[in-house]
């Protein structure tokens, strides 16, 4: 599973250093800059809740996993235009394993 988040890393970090934006979404959501990726990411998200509400209901999460697909893809576009290794939220996802969510919340305030 990180050989394709790690593939899709080095994909995005070329595209936003040396991506045309006449061939490359990528490099055009990184010409529009911060604000229009951050609506794409706000667009997938209400996209991927609607699905999730939609799989509730049927029972077929195809829909459901297209659109997450589309929310992770947006969000690593923001994370790279701001300069952010995937790999810091990966840290930070295996750095809360085995703690409780509550406690980890808890730890916050």
């Amino acid at each position: 599973m990180n050989d394709v988040l790690a593939e899709l890393t080095k994909m995005l970090a070329e595209r936003r250093v040396s991506g045309s934006a006449d061939s490359s979404y990528v490099a055009q959501l990184h010409s529009k800059g911060l604000n229009k990726i951050l609506e794409k990411v706000g667009e997938e998200c209400t996209e991927t809740l609607l699905a999730a509400k939609d799989a509730e209901t049927s029972g077929d999460k195809d829909n459901l996993i297209y659109e997450t697909a589309d929310l992770w893809f947006h969000s690593m576009v923001m994370l790279s235009h701001l300069d952010t290794d995937i790999q810091a939220v990966l840290d930070e996802l295996g750095r809360r394993m085995g703690l409780s969510g509550l406690e980890e919340k808890a730890s916050r305030n």
